[in-house]
């Protein structure tokens, strides 16, 4: 429902920004500096959107900022000149904070209807971030309020003809104060802004404001300065995101429309893996506000590190977006003519305006410490663990407390969180207590002795598993060939296997890549020649996960050569034990045995274990290989090595370096934005909804934070980094780096990734 109703608020601000170019105006009112269109203004305020965060006892129409932040991305997109985040999210947010001023409610009138366009003047030097710091003083004869100081970077320019929510330090502490323009001991500077707006500098000499005008004093003055930068801050960001998503609009056809070397520049890989990488910065900034927005909607409750988080990511978007569209257009991209420009200013602005993406790193350091790691929250005492329940009629928290609990009272402690893949021998034992239980299968339907959960209780077990540190076993039978044959199956092929896979009598493994083929698997050359009533197999499989532990394997082959690549695959199984089948271990750069290589020489398998249609081999794959992209993209893994790291650094004194705290910090806001892009694609599985191909955002973003923060480990251990054991700390940065360097071609490689984004969300040519 509310998403409904954000939805037809986008449309409407659509519509109501779609009436005139604001581009235009931008561009015209360049030279003399723009300010703003009264009657726009108007326009403004007659849809509401001066008094959306008001409260209706206020004369406001009583919404949250994910209402504003609607708004302000429109204004974003549309490149609005006039201040609505200024005035009626700065401003309205500070005035409203300050219930017990008789001024208040005159005030919040005048802003709803468009009338005042009050400013909120509280920066006194270029940097500044904290709310903490105020020189300019007020001195209290009794009556009124001498005030003396001065303020910069105050928006909007037009409160020079309105007034200014001032901050000041009087006897009492922090003060709130409403500032007339016309004020006696006021002059006001004008400075113009790099994208066309107006900011001001404020200086006081004796300006007299008499005691009517006090709107808060002492900590709930502070507290509606800081309340009201932060829901700024917010908009903000949600305007930076609305420009780059704009600049990448314009920038697409563009690049299909100008030709080099006889074809679209769009068609070259080399710029659309530059453009995917953007994508990906602005589908992290839109997931990163879109969980801003659902857990802190109401301006009480902002989280200002969160908050410089999410203006840090979206600054970052916006200009880098910026940056790469000016290249990408070449010389035109860099003259007054096109409107790139334009945007591109506007980013500068917004970024720079209550704190540039830097300062708001910093900011986010200093709210937020690196802490040490917090004690693991006991598990519930539960003693009683039904086989099967009403698992969706169960409440998720009592759901996931169940399971908390059963991998306390059951699983190995000594398996907790390895290293690496485990093998058969190492966690069968786990396997048997999960298929006694009747949880082995958690998507498998109940009647195939599986849990029956639903897309989202599928994820919570997940969850739960990773939290507590559960190691996965070799269950390509359970999580890809059971739920493939009870769709695709034969109702012989489920009563053969589904069983024994659950008994753990049949260990599944995945005969997709080949030599030469990599993730380009329509490229495969094993080949499955019909020879009666058995297929003759031939060709080689690698890169095959735990091969060496399975009895069966599940492989794509060729059925028809003359047929265009996809078309001419099919779907096998195949036992290991049969003849003509060899299996060679591989050893990783960690020591481990984790691949193998499959060789079939002249094996005969029975054409009963075809599944699905001849031919009809890469449709399945397909189905597979969408729905493990989420599980390759969750944020285990790097949340793991963040705390190994912050472990690592505490124990040699790395925070006390700058350098490497200004490196962690901005680590840790790629794992925080990679756990928001996550949350985006859990709620699509928990809806039930099919993944997109957007999905493979989340599997490169995942993959190489996880390589980053690998090789930030390596550069902090030192010469501890050629030690193959743990150093004196405990660490095994080596072991770590070896983990995290493969994890960029698993499930398709990251450059295959970056190639299913150019093709199907950006829409660019092969």
């Amino acid at each position: 429902m509310k998403h409904d109703v954000l939805t037809q608020l986008r449309d409407s601000a659509r519509a109501l920004l779609s009436r005139d170019d604001h581009r235009r105006r931008v561009r015209s009112g360049r030279d003399s500096q723009l300010d703003y269109s009264a009657e726009l203004w108007r326009e403004l305020a007659d849809a509401g959107w001066l008094a959306v965060l008001l409260a209706e006892s206020d004369g406001g129409l009583g919404l949250s900022l994910a209402e504003a932040a609607v708004i302000a991305e429109e204004a974003g997109r549309a490149l609005l000149p006039e201040p609505f985040t200024a005035v009626a999210v700065q401003a309205a947010q500070a005035l409203a904070a300050c219930p017990d001023s008789p001024l208040r409610s005159h005030l919040l009138a005048q802003l709803a209807a468009g009338q005042l366009l009050p400013g909120l003047a509280w920066q006194e030097r270029a940097g500044q971030q904290d709310e903490d710091t105020a020189d300019t003083r007020a001195a209290f004869d009794g009556q009124r309020y001498w005030l003396s100081g001065g303020k910069t970077f105050a928006l909007p320019a037009a409160a020079e003809r309105h007034g200014w929510l001032l901050s000041a330090r009087g006897d009492e502490g922090w003060l709130l104060l409403w500032l007339p323009a016309d004020q006696p001991g006021l002059s006001i500077d004008r400075c113009p802004g790099i994208d066309g707006s107006l900011m001001c500098s404020l200086t006081l000499e004796q300006a007299p404001v008499p005691h009517s005008h006090l709107l808060a004093a002492g900590p709930a003055a502070r507290d509606a300065l800081c309340q009201a930068n932060d829901a700024a801050r917010l908009a903000q960001s949600a305007e930076l995101l609305g420009n780059a998503r704009q600049i990448l609009a314009l920038t697409l056809p563009y690049l299909a429309s100008r030709e080099q070397f006889g074809r679209p520049i769009s068609s070259f890989q080399a710029l659309q893996h530059r453009l995917v990488d953007a994508h990906i910065q602005i589908e992290l900034a839109a997931a990163s506000l879109d969980e801003a927005l659902e857990e802190r909607a109401e301006p009480a409750r902002l989280d200002s590190a969160r908050i410089s988080r999410l203006k840090a990511r979206c600054a970052d978007a916006a200009i880098g977006m910026g940056r790469l569209a000016i290249q990408l257009h070449g010389a035109i991209g860099y003259t007054e003519e096109c409107d790139i420009g334009l945007y591109f200013k506007r980013a500068l602005h917004l970024n720079a305006w209550l704190g540039n993406a830097e300062q708001q790193r910093r900011r986010y350091r200093w709210l937020s410490p690196p802490q040490a790691v917090a004690a693991e929250t006991p598990p519930p005492a539960l003693s009683d663990f039904p086989r099967d329940a009403d698992w969706e009629a169960m409440p998720e928290s009592e759901f996931r407390d169940l399971l908390r609990a059963f991998f306390a009272r059951h699983y190995p402690p000594a398996l907790r969180h390895p290293s690496r893949r485990l093998h058969w021998h190492e966690i069968r034992d786990w396997h048997q207590t999960l298929a006694r239980q009747g949880w082995a299968a958690p998507a498998w339907p109940k009647a195939c002795g599986g849990m029956g959960l639903s897309p989202a209780r599928q994820l919570a077990f997940i969850e739960e598993q990773e939290r507590y540190g559960v190691a996965r076993a070799p269950d390509q039978g359970i999580i890809m060939v059971g739920p493939l044959l009870l769709q695709h199956g034969s109702a012989e092929q489920q009563q053969r296997y589904l069983p024994k896979i659950l008994s753990g009598e049949h260990i599944w493994c995945q005969g997709y890549s080949e030599p030469n083929a990599g993730s380009d698997l329509a490229a495969l050359r094993t080949e499955a020649v019909p020879d009666g009533a058995d297929f003759i197999v031939n060709g080689q499989k690698t890169w095959t996960t735990l091969a060496q532990d399975a009895t069966h394997i599940f492989t794509l082959v060729r059925t028809d050569k003359q047929a265009k690549r996809q078309a001419g695959i099919s779907f096998l199984l195949i036992a290991l034990d049969s003849p003509g089948i060899t299996v060679r271990p591989i050893t990783t750069l960690a020591g481990h045995q984790e691949f193998c290589e499959v060789f079939f020489d002249q094996v005969r398998v029975p054409a009963a274990n075809l599944v699905g249609g001849l031919n009809q081999g890469w449709g399945i794959a397909k189905a597979l290989l969408g729905f493990e992209r989420i599980f390759l993209g969750s944020p285990k893994q790097a949340r793991q090595a963040l705390a190994q790291l912050a472990a690592q650094a505490r124990a040699c004194r790395g925070f006390d370096d700058p350098v490497f705290a200004d490196r962690y910090a901005r680590l840790e806001l790629d794992v925080a934005d990679l756990g928001a892009l996550y949350k985006h694609f859990a709620a699509m599985v928990r809806r039930g909804e099919a993944l997109p191909p957007a999905v493979s955002a989340l599997k490169i973003w995942a993959t190489e934070t996880y390589q980053r923060i690998s090789l930030a480990l390596m550069d902090l251990a030192g010469e501890y980094g050629s030690w193959a054991g743990a150093d004196p700390a405990g660490g095994q940065a080596p072991a770590l780096l070896f983990n995290a360097t493969p994890a960029t071609i698993y499930g398709g490689s990251n450059e295959i990734q970056r190639n299913i984004l150019a093709r199907h969300v950006l829409l660019l040519p092969a």
